[in-house]
């Protein structure tokens, strides 16, 4: 098929990957023709077969091939967008939160997903496998005709009160209530604890959604900045002084969009500054199952004294189901459920039923180990290429999706962005996961598509051009003020 320069700079892998993009791009594969098989193709290239694996990996997380089970790999039709090029993004729209929402929901083809927060789906296509919806299924007496009691199936949140006391938790299931994911969380909060005029705390950066959230309800944000241990201390406090908060947002492990993970220390400081200026604390668990080991969090350190944690199961299991959880005292949880009820009533049965299933058969666990192991090799992958490419990781963090890393003086990142989509990459600025709208240097990478080698040449391609454009109209700047004289 073709063969692997071993005197090369290039990693076999890559080799692999851009020879089999060329293939397809060529149309020398055409659309649904059969790969070689993983043992195949490495013994026709005299590799290890988890170098193939990892090419192949990034071509799924491409979109460009699929798998089909025991019938092997297959190179995917491509789906044209039911959106015109033209049409997809207008002018100011590139770095606005819903549309990029969108974006990482859409997957337009051809679109590489550098600055989502989501997994490739060819990540998650065996989680939940058939068998699991059926035996979902079969564990309700009454079928597609069951209903789910609002605050969630008694069952399934004790199986979640079991995942929570597995990270030090101390909870039970009358203090779970389950929930459409991560973002209907913050949207419960909102409506249970918050009236407009408010004042709320947030990370700088944080989550963009969620200022977007606030800011439709007339709540008044005010930025506290994120550090690699935690939030800045001296800032949370003067700001609690100044301006008495009802509540704190606040992503303890693997923050979005760092990636970096709060310390024993800070935490414990933030609970002393609740308790003592009287706010309500939210803890955004999302990321906290790709953290690769122990972690602290507020609500194993309070008991959950005044504090609202919620996570999901969404972004590391299956988007499909739309299953997320929140862990609160009885009385805020109480206010959380009615909210619950006047907004969407209850969560489906079956999604529950299902998740239900994946928790007692034991398969969570198994394939949070896989995934973690896949995202421990992307970052590393996307670290070593992004470095090379001229881009510097501040503080890499401790894992999960997430890598934060600034661009060279004078690059002009709303120009950079724009470019970059126009070649069919998104990429999101730093200013954007600001809640005052501040210009940031930063750029957030996702692993899973960020050790993609073609966004490393096109990054590359495009800092180097900008360098030598500089560095030729400083010359041109020199040669004029000598002419000058």
């Amino acid at each position: 098929m073709f063969s692997l320069d071993r005197n090369a700079p290039t990693a076999l892998a890559d080799q692999i990957e851009l020879r089999l993009r060329e293939l397809i791009a060529s149309g020398q594969l055409p659309a649904a023709a059969r790969l070689l098989s993983i043992r195949q193709l490495a013994a026709q290239l005299a590799v290890s077969p988890n170098t193939v694996v990892t090419a192949y990996d990034r071509l799924m997380a491409l979109g460009l091939i699929e798998s089909r089970g025991t019938a092997g790999y297959f190179v995917r039709e491509t789906r044209q967008s039911s959106l015109p090029d033209a049409a997809a993004l207008e002018a100011g729209e590139e770095q606005e939160g819903v549309w990029l929402a969108q974006q990482a929901n859409d997957q337009r083809a051809g679109v590489l997903l550098a600055s989502s927060g989501a997994l490739p789906p060819a990540w998650l296509e065996d989680a939940v496998p058939a068998i699991a919806v059926q035996r979902g299924l079969a564990r309700s007496s009454a079928g597609m005709a069951s209903r789910c009691p609002p605050q969630g199936l008694p069952d399934l949140r004790e199986r979640i009160a079991m995942v929570l006391r597995g990270i030090g938790i101390a909870v039970d299931a009358g203090r779970i209530l389950t929930t459409y994911g991560g973002t209907h969380a913050i949207d419960l909060i909102c409506r249970a604890f918050l009236q407009p005029g408010d004042t709320v705390l947030v990370e700088d950066p944080g989550y963009f959604l969620m200022f977007d959230r606030l800011r439709k309800d007339g709540i008044r944000t005010v930025s506290v900045k994120r550090r690699p241990d935690g939030l800045d201390l001296e800032q949370l406090e003067a700001a609690c002084r100044e301006h008495r908060p009802r509540l704190l947002f606040i992503q303890t492990v693997l923050h979005n969009p760092t990636g970096w993970s709060s310390t024993a220390a800070n935490l414990h400081k933030v609970l002393m500054l609740a308790a003592q200026y009287g706010f309500l604390i939210a803890e955004d668990d999302v990321q906290g199952h790709f953290h690769p080991g122990h972690a602290t969090r507020l609500a194993s350190l309070s008991g959950l004294d005044r504090v609202i944690y919620y996570s999901s199961f969404c972004k590391a299991l299956s988007p499909a189901l739309r299953i997320g959880y929140m862990a609160a005292d009885p009385t805020l949880l109480k206010a959380l459920m009615r909210e619950k009820i006047y907004s969407v009533l209850t969560t489906p049965a079956l999604n529950e039923y299902v998740m239900l299933e994946v928790l007692a058969a034991g398969r969570w666990r198994k394939h949070l180990d896989r995934l973690n192991a896949k995202l421990l090799a992307a970052r590393h992958a996307s670290a070593r290429q992004l470095s090379a490419a001229g881009l510097v990781l501040d503080h890499p963090g401790e894992g999960g999706l997430f890598l934060w890393a600034s661009v060279p003086e004078d690059v002009d990142l709303n120009l950079l962005v724009q470019d970059a989509y126009r070649n069919k990459i998104l990429l999101v600025r730093g200013a954007t996961f600001s809640a005052d709208n501040q210009a940031d240097a930063h750029i957030r990478f996702n692993v899973a598509f960020s050790q993609q080698p073609r966004l490393a040449d096109y990054l590359r391609e495009r800092l180097q051009s900008l360098a030598g454009a500089r560095s030729a109209l400083a010359r041109a700047s020199g040669s004029g003020a000598v002419s000058s004289q």
